[in-house]
């Protein structure tokens, strides 16, 4: 197989990055977010912790999921819909619902009920899910500044 210039040059991440972006950008289902009521009922299978930096829209963190006993890390890339101007931190954390296996962890999660403006320093309280039906509260903290239409995606792939 013959290796192209860009394949040379562009680190594998990068290029899991710059696809994961792409496929959240031209998503336009918009997928029901859950709320403490939807989850209710529903005992934590887990628990997440994540830390995000966001530059101009788009984010790149990491995280650990701790689910029956283990520790699994993972990486997180996101964007925010809207100019996305600014800069911010993110740092949160919380329980996992709906989660049956590690393998149903990875993937899009969305978010779309958030607050659309500009928002700065401030807590995060955010409700994702992904396409295998595993929900994250997320509460934390926030600092920083980023303008925002109120839809937040992130995508996770677990560290190998």
């Amino acid at each position: 197989m013959t290796k192209t210039a860009f394949d040379r040059t562009v680190p594998k991440f990068k290029a899991t990055l710059l696809a994961a972006v792409l496929a959240m950008a031209g998503c336009s289902e918009m997928m029901n977010t859950p709320t403490a009521q939807s989850v209710a009922a529903l005992t934590p299978s887990g628990s997440v912790t994540i830390t995000e930096d966001f530059v101009a829209g788009l984010g790149g963190g990491r995280g650990t999921l701790e689910y029956q006993g283990r520790t699994y890390p993972f990486k997180v890339i996101g964007t925010v819909a809207g100019p996305g101007g600014g800069v911010e931190k993110i740092s949160a954390s919380g329980p996992v619902y709906k989660l049956a296996s590690v393998a149903d962890f990875p993937g899009r999660y969305t978010q779309s009920t958030g607050k659309a403006g500009f928002s700065s320093s401030s807590s995060s309280d955010l409700w994702l899910e992904n396409g295998s039906g595993v929900i994250m509260h997320l509460q934390g903290t926030s600092s920083g500044a980023m303008l925002t239409l109120g839809k937040d995606e992130i995508y996770i792939r677990m560290d190998q």
